[in-house]
This record gives structure tokens, C-alpha cells and sequence, in this order.
């Protein structure tokens, strides 16, 4: 018998794992011209995984002081070997996993998975998008630069706007009146200990759901017969995930992630200073208001409106009553585009200089 037979004979007969190879053999996962959009669910959770890996490694030398962590980040990309690689690839892997995720949310919404009975499912997924924004929102300021320095700043005085409550949500993000070193060991904690947990959670019963559930399967005409998962659809996800590592190594090679300037808590800030893409929608529009809107204040009104759309969005299945009688819903199609068009269109005037 040879070694790996050895090993799979001795692990089976401790954990009976048969049923398992035979679930593997005998499930399938629907099949249609829209089944490309299965694979960015996987793909998000790839650059999940290379978002901890990389995380790790970052954390054998990263010091979270004020005083230490810009010269910590430096020392990691000028002396450790391969350290400015590792740093760009968890550079580019946080944004890599968000845009898989607004497109994994998008090609969700478009072909009406959400509705009954995969409500759960779409809250989950709502929930896992929203950690990953606070993700990249909380990491941003670790390097302690100038750039994360300020935006933080700018992030963080909307808090502030939350009626009632902003000012002490301002003071338990910040630790403080402003952003000190007690932020960014408050927002160090968050990104390598509180969401990891949240997320790995959340993660867990998302794919719980879709494993009960099923994937959902549009109506195609004629039908379509369903590929086995295995291995099939497994390998077909492992060249997706190939293609993602292909180029988040091809963005950390060529374009290294910059570190720039220590953060100087006197200095004025910097001329055109910007959240990253994934906020500038929002950012754009809160700049467009003005400043009173029927006597209230212009950012507490879009932060409402904001929050308002986002909780409409979230609640998708409860509304769209249409779909979830099996029905075509315009209302539902216009949503999407209106939603997608707006964040795309703002996103690539603010990168144009429009708003300025």
C-alpha cells in the first residue's frame, strides 16, 4: 500500500471521512449562461485568505505606536526580505477583495438570489461587505502616513454628525478629541482582532446557508443539466483563483504600494486629500450638499439619506415581492443600475478631478 493510501486509510478510519468523498461526488452546482458569477463569491474569500497569510507576516515586525509604526512599515519594506512585496500584495489584495465583493453583491442582486428562501443569505453577505469596508477603513490608517493620517480624520469627524450620539462614537473610535496614537492602537485592534472574528463567524454561516440552500438558479430555456462540484466546478474555481493571483502578484510587482510621508499631527492637511475609491462616492456627494438643507445640517442630512438607502438595499427581500414570486421586477432592475451607475460614475469623476 503505498504512503498516501497509508494515510488516507488511517485518517478515514478515525474520522470516517467516505461520506464526505461521496457528498463531494454527488453534488452538482447549476449551470446556465449567467454561471460566471458564481466564482466571485470564491474569489472574494481567496483574497480574504491572502489578506490573513499576508496579515501575519506583516504582524512579525509591525509596531503599533505612534511613535514606532511609520518606521516599522519602513523597516519592513527596505530591510526584511521581500517585505515591500508582502506589504503591496496586502495592499492590493484589500482592494482586490472589496471590488470582487461589490461585484459578487451586484451579480446577486441582478439575477434576484436574494429573494425567499436565501433572505439570510443576502443579509449575510450585506453584513460580510460591510466588515470588509471596515476592513479597509481601519487598516488604512496602521502605516501611520500622512495620507492615512488625514483621511482618518476626515472619516472620523462624520461620526461626529450622528445625531445624539456622535460625539461619544467620536471619542470610542478615536480615543480621544482627535486621532493620537490611542487611534491607531484602537483601530489595530479592530482590524486584526475584532473583525477577523466577525468575519471568520459570519463567513462560516454564509456558506453554511448557500451549502443548505443551494446556489440559486435562474430560469434558463431550455434548461441547462448541472455540473458535478467536483471537480468540475472546483477546478474551474481554482483557475478563477489562479487568474486573481496572477494579478494581484503582477499590481504588488509592478506597482509597489508607496509609503510616503510620517504622519505629522501639527502639519496642515495635505491639498485634495481623499478616502480610498471605495468611499469616494459617498465623499463626493457629501461634498456636493450644502451646507444647510431645510435647517439642518447638509452632512447630517446625506449621512441619513445614506444610511437610509443602505438599510433599503439590505432589506431587498422583504420588498421585492415580484422575484420572489418568480416574476420579472423592473422596479428591482432599476434599483440596480441607478445604485451601480452612481457609484461607478462618481467614483470615476472624483479620479477625474470634476469635483474639485
Amino acid at each position: 500500500m503505498r504512503l498516501g493510501e497509508r494515510i488516507w486509510h488511517a485518517l478515514d478510519s478515525r474520522l470516517n471521512l467516505q461520506p464526505l468523498v461521496q457528498f463531494a461526488k454527488e453534488k452538482s452546482v447549476p449551470r446556465h449562461r449567467h454561471d460566471w458569477m458564481y466564482y466571485f463569491g470564491g474569489l472574494t474569500l481567496f483574497f480574504f485568505g491572502v489578506q490573513v497569510i499576508t496579515g501575519i507576516l506583516l504582524l512579525l515586525y509591525y509596531r503599533p505606536t505612534a511613535e514606532a509604526a511609520f518606521e516599522s512599515v519602513q523597516f519592513i519594506m527596505s530591510r526584511v526580505p521581500f517585505g515591500w512585496l508582502i506589504r503591496s500584495i496586502h495592499s492590493w489584495s484589500a482592494n482586490l477583495m472589496i471590488a470582487a465583493a461589490f461585484v459578487h453583491m451586484f451579480t446577486v442582486f441582478f439575477s434576484g438570489a436574494y429573494v425567499k428562501p436565501r433572505e439570510l443569505t443576502w443579509w449575510t453577505g450585506a453584513a460580510l461587505l460591510l466588515l470588509a469596508l471596515g476592513f479597509g477603513f481601519s487598516g488604512y490608517l496602521l502605516p501611520w502616513n500622512e495620507l492615512a493620517f488625514f483621511a482618518t480624520r476626515v472619516g472620523t469627524d462624520m461620526v461626529s454628525k450622528v445625531p445624539l450620539v456622535g460625539d461619544w462614537l467620536l471619542k470610542v473610535l478615536r480615543g480621544g478629541e482627535d486621532v493620537t496614537g490611542a487611534t491607531l492602537t484602537r483601530f489595530f485592534g479592530i482590524h486584526v482582532a475584532i473583525l477577523p472574528m466577525l468575519t471568520s463567524l459570519l463567513i462560516l454561516l454564509h456558506l453554511a446557508l448557500i451549502q443548505r440552500q443551494g446556489m440559486h438558479e435562474p430560469q434558463e430555456k431550455p434548461p441547462l443539466p448541472p455540473r458535478p462540484f467536483f471537480p468540475n466546478f472546483v477546478l474551474r474555481e481554482l483557475m478563477v483563483w489562479l487568474v486573481g493571483l496572477a494579478a494581484l502578484a503582477a499590481l504588488a510587482a509592478f506597482f509597489p504600494w508607496e509609503l510616503g510621508k510620517k504622519a505629522d499631527p501639527f502639519a496642515p492637511a495635505p491639498a485634495g486629500i481623499k478616502p480610498e475609491w471605495y468611499f469616494l462616492f459617498m465623499f463626493e456627494t457629501l461634498k456636493l450638499l450644502p451646507a444647510k438643507i431645510f435647517g439642518l445640517d447638509g452632512e447630517v442630512v446625506g449621512l441619513a439619506a445614506f444610511t437610509a438607502g443602505g438599510l433599503f438595499w439590505f432589506l431587498a427581500p422583504l420588498w421585492d415581492r415580484k422575484r420572489a414570486r418568480g416574476e420579472k421586477s423592473l422596479f428591482a432592475l432599476l434599483v440596480g443600475w441607478g445604485v451601480l451607475l452612481y457609484i461607478l460614475s462618481f467614483t470615476a469623476l472624483s479620479y477625474l478631478g470634476v469635483f474639485q
